[in-house]
């Protein structure tokens, strides 16, 4: 057996070609279904053809590498996460292939050897040719494998058979999941439109959920959360295929830069949202529940519970009292579920999607721009960012060490064009604002339009550059060094509006009060007071936002004190004019006639 090395080393340990081949279904054997498929296949002749070749061990036999002269080095494989231990009372889908008779023998020789530990595996660490269709290249062993049954046989071919065996959860009986289910079947563009988005992640997603065992109806909720768009934002600002809103985020590891934010990452979004599912079901005990807390909250659902259990009535999830939008949320879920189990009975038929790795990942430690990227890989800007959505900036920066996915048929041509390739592979550089400086004189300096410096750099219309913030600008010829460490894990960019002296207040939501009517209060855009206040798109009385408004022009015996006047509102205004007027009408007529009043003295 032989192994490309530009192949083992571009592959990622998180992507086998197929699933057979991966650790769990064949060296590690952590399932029924893969014990049984060794038992079937021969797990002697599989373990001593991986050893033969350096690869029955938890990493990779060393690979040579070589630096190339005009280019840096070719990327290395990543790391693997190892393998989970099952959460405890996580409902186990059924498995697919029949357990091997009792009166198997097993054989000889390595296959009598204990397996590691699955805990000492990574997940996806056996390493795959992939031909340039796509498709496995792997060697077979010598002699025709007994076939396992057509289950299974399905289940190579098809990722949908293989995710219709992995559902787990009880079937929600609602009219509410029934109409759903209609309106869907009703919108076959529509499904075809997400299917076909879908089939870029969903082997990823499968792996992950097998690998955790938990419900395989977990991979169709993006379907209800995004549409399965990486680059979704909702109006409360969640973002990405599993839509976390920023505090979610943070709590769950997801980080969020000026160079990328990891909500949008369909790696680290979908471990983070199944950490998430998994400490949900631990508090419940109940996957709809924790779909309900997914979706509202699991405090409010919580206090819904509360709420019923006082009052004597049933907590599942169809007797809480909950929003409009959770009380559709897993009737939404249902209906996805109903028409890929069996999508001829509502009149559509999903798109085939085979059941192997779409995308492989690569280490970079160089900046690259996005754009060269792509080419280097001979896919199109849209397509590069559909599979690395994370990335804020028109340069990945080397030194996160970040992963790049890739088609898994293109890393071959992107390695090849990379070692090939002797121009810089990166025109961006970081540059440090010291003072206060508005876009277009910025833009003039490094001779780059300010239109293209605000799209580098997101920069908000109508605002200025603060002190300390960190830019994108061209990179001279001269400059050969990548952004440094120290800015790639601390830069940022700080805004203030631009306009006349503004001073800073703060306006305290009264009930009944919108982004949008205290935008018009204080004469400004939405979007700017969103702005203002962190992007902030909604509100609720007793929070305090952030206001800019032109500073009001001093009084004379204020100034002279060195304080500034603040402007007074006109009903106090009124009373104050009342009361001087009537205070110097009752002076006036105490004074005799011919007395001289303090006036006449100006």
């Amino acid at each position: 057996m032989t192994f490309n090395p530009r192949r083992l080393l571009a592959c990622s340990a998180r992507a086998p070609i197929c699933e057979r081949h991966s650790p769990r279904h064949g060296v590690a054997a952590a399932t029924p279904r893969g014990k049984a498929a060794m038992q079937h296949v021969g797990a002697g002749l599989l373990l001593s053809a991986l050893c033969t070749s350096g690869w029955a061990q938890n990493t990779p036999a060393p690979i040579e590498t070589r630096e190339v002269p005009s280019a840096p080095a070719a990327p290395t494989q990543a790391t693997p996460a190892h393998l989970a231990t099952p959460p405890t009372g996580r409902p186990a889908a059924p498995p697919t292939v029949p357990a091997a008779p009792a009166t198997a023998q097993a054989a000889p020789g390595p296959a009598q050897a204990v397996p590691p530990a699955p805990d000492a595996i990574g997940p996806l660490s056996t390493p795959e040719l992939i031909a340039p269709d796509g498709r496995s290249a792997t060697p077979q062993l010598a002699g025709d494998a007994p076939k396992l049954g057509s289950e299974l046989d399905l289940t190579r071919e098809d990722l949908w058979a293989r995710i219709r065996n992995g559902f787990a959860m009880p079937d929600l009986q609602s009219p509410l999941a029934d109409d759903k289910t209609q309106w869907y079947a009703r919108q076959p563009e529509y499904m075809q439109r997400m299917t076909e988005r879908a089939s870029r992640y969903l082997y990823f997603i499968v792996e992950e959920i097998e690998r955790r065992n938990m419900p395989m109806e977990l991979a169709l909720l993006p379907f209800i959360e995004s549409a399965f768009n990486p680059q979704a934002l909702s109006t409360a600002k969640a973002s990405g295929m599993w839509q976390f809103i920023p505090s979610t985020g943070k709590q769950y590891n997801l980080k969020q830069t000026m160079w990328k934010d990891e909500r949008r990452s369909v790696i680290d979004s979908t471990r983070a949202a199944l950490d998430y599912f998994e400490r949900l079901y631990g508090m419940f005990g109940d996957w709809h529940l924790a779909l309900a807390s997914y979706n509202w909250g699991e405090g409010s659902v919580s206090r819904a519970i509360a709420r019923n259990q006082r009052a004597g009535k049933p907590t599942d999830y169809q007797s809480l009292n909950m929003p409009a939008e959770t009380r559709w949320y897993v009737p939404k879920l249902q209906a996805i579920k109903n028409i890929v189990k069996d999508p001829e009975r509502y009149g559509l038929k999903l798109p085939v999607i085979r059941n192997e790795p779409y995308f492989v990942t690569i280490t970079k430690d160089r900046d690259i721009d996005v754009v060269t990227a792509a080419k280097l890989a001979e896919i199109s800007v849209d397509q590069f960012r559909a599979l690395n959505p994370s990335f804020n900036r028109p340069v990945i920066v080397g030194a996160l060490r970040p992963e790049i996915l890739l088609p898994a048929d293109k890393v071959d041509v992107f390695l090849k064009n990379l070692e090939n390739y002797d121009r810089p592979l990166s025109s961006w550089m970081a540059y440090r604002v010291g003072a206060t400086e508005r876009p277009a004189a910025i833009a003039a300096r490094f001779g780059i339009s300010e239109t293209d410096l605000r799209s580098a750099n997101n920069i908000p219309a109508r605002t200025v550059i603060r002190p300390g913030s960190t830019l994108l600008v061209p990179r001279p010829k001269h400059v050969s060094e990548d952004i440094p460490e120290t800015i790639a894990e601390s830069g940022d960019l700080l805004v203030a509006p631009d306009g006349p002296a503004l001073r800073r207040g703060v306006h305290v939501v009264r009930k009944g009060e919108s982004m949008a009517s205290i935008a018009r209060r204080y004469r400004v855009s939405t979007t700017q007071l969103a702005q203002w206040n962190g992007g902030r798109s909604s509100v609720a009385a007793g929070q305090r936002l952030t206001i800019y408004r032109a500073a009001a022009p001093a009084k004379a015996g204020a100034q002279a004190k060195g304080k500034t006047a603040s402007r007074p509102t006109p009903r106090a205004t009124s009373r104050k004019a009342t009361a001087q007027k009537t205070k110097s009408g009752t002076r006036a007529a105490a004074k005799p006639a011919g007395a001289k009043s303090s006036s006449s003295k100006r």
